[in-house]
């Protein structure tokens, strides 16, 4: 897997499992704060396809994921 696939994943992930404990009518459901980090990510996710920066990447590339196939 290349960074922007490492990128879609960890961000879907985030945002499922934010989701899970932050709705109440989830079984999971611990907090509503937890719904700051579903924010965030789609936050993160908007800044990149403004300004095409994204720090995942930058730590990404840190620990030697390839850029392309």
């Amino acid at each position: 897997m290349i960074i922007t696939d490492w990128i879609h994943t960890i961000a879907g992930t985030f945002i499922l499992v934010s989701l899970a404990l932050g709705v109440q009518a989830s079984p999971l459901f611990h907090s509503s704060y937890w719904l700051w980090l579903t924010a965030f990510v789609g936050a993160n996710l908007f800044q990149f396809g403004i300004s095409k920066f994204c720090p995942m990447a930058l730590i990404l590339k840190a620990l030697g994921v390839p850029e392309s196939r």
